[in-house]
């Protein structure tokens, strides 16, 4: 029994979880709902595969380079395979929208706090390395997950759909089944094997939460670090490449780390041989001027391409790049180095043999 202010003693009749998961449910919920309706509803062109860089192939692709766990070979055969990436795109976004939608209202409200935990999950593998200052993405997707987990093992609480629907079908929803699968309550399960249960997902959580903390920016096991992919420093990957005797080159270039904000600029690129000696440049304005055809991207959203001052790159854009040779006299045999200079100072280089 409890007194109440004015003198007269009640049964609470409610708990206090169940008003504390209004906040949480809601916010939870307002996240993915956010997510699925600027895409549906507010952003339209997010889902328009023809509407040019606002569409998710090319966030997709900005996640390639740090994605864990073989995630990255996923996305890639995806943006390679038109129709399965455009319906992954639809589908993940109508997930969003609904578990969203289920969240606000407490309508089934477990079964949305599982599928909220499966993105949480999927996004962190797939974004949780980005973030210029601060690991934001990583952030947003542990808080879910937490969350997640929270609402899982509590239920709907007050003002949910799932409690209307006990009151008003109370012998349905005597079924253990309903606590399970939707429920506005705790899970049905005694004290003993509920503690089990709880201090397992706690577990599951903290692996989660703190083994991706220390992988992207260590501070647990070791000193902090900017990550094995860098959210804040463009880096080019070179490979394949090809040295005429004019001192032609072709090469595949793929931009695997950085801010998706900003694209990688390059200015200069140059061709030495063992003793270090100069033997071609393609200065910043040649490169401006390059015809499209010296390009031959692997995906055909964010694109390796000629910009106004030389070489733009975005984040995940993977290309073929021929460089035209200017050489009268053909280049002995032997080894060579071919440097890319980047406008904020950085220099990446690959090994060529003639």
């Amino acid at each position: 029994m409890a007194r109440t202010q004015g003198g007269h003693t009640g049964v609470a009749t409610t708990p206090a979880w169940a008003w504390g998961m209004l906040p949480l449910r809601f916010v939870q919920g307002w996240i993915y709902w956010g997510g699925g309706s600027r895409r549906f509803i507010y952003a339209p062109a997010k889902l328009n595969a023809w509407g040019g860089g606002h569409w998710m192939a090319y966030k997709f692709q900005t996640a390639m380079p740090g994605a864990l766990f073989g995630l990255d070979h996923v996305i890639s055969y995806m943006l390679q395979h038109f129709a399965l990436l455009y319906g992954g795109v639809i589908l993940f976004s109508l997930f969003e929208l609904v578990v969203g939608l289920m969240l606000i209202a407490g309508l089934a409200t477990r079964l949305a706090a599982l599928g909220s935990i499966a993105l949480s999950f999927v996004l962190m593998l797939m974004f949780g390395w980005q973030g210029a200052t601060c690991i934001d993405e990583w952030t947003m997707a542990a808080c879910n997950f937490a969350m997640g987990m929270a609402l899982f093992f509590a239920g709907g609480g007050a003002y949910s759909c799932d409690a209307l629907w006990r009151q008003r079908r109370p012998s349905m929803s005597a079924h253990p089944a309903y606590d399970w699968c939707l429920g506005d309550r705790s899970l049905p399960l005694a004290e003993q094997p509920l503690r089990r249960l709880a201090l397992f997902a706690t577990a599951l959580t903290v692996l989660f939460v703190v083994g991706t903390y220390d992988h992207y920016r260590g501070s647990v096991y070791s000193a902090f670090h900017p990550g094995p992919v860098s959210p804040t420093h463009h880096h080019w990957s070179l490979r394949s490449a090809q040295l005429a005797s004019d001192g032609a080159v072709r090469f595949h270039a793929y931009v695997d780390a950085g801010t998706p904000e900003a694209a990688s600029q390059v200015l200069r690129i140059r061709l030495r041989d063992a003793s270090g000696r100069l033997c071609e440049v393609w200065s910043g304005d040649e490169l401006a001027h390059l015809p499209a055809s010296s390009y031959v991207n692997d995906y055909a959203y964010q694109k390796i391409h000629r910009g106004p001052f030389g070489i733009t790159g975005p984040v995940g854009a993977k290309a073929w790049i021929r460089l035209p040779g200017h050489l009268d006299q053909p280049l002995p045999q032997g080894h060579y180095v071919l440097s890319l200079a980047a406008v904020d100072g950085q220099v990446w280089r690959i090994d060529l043999q003639r």
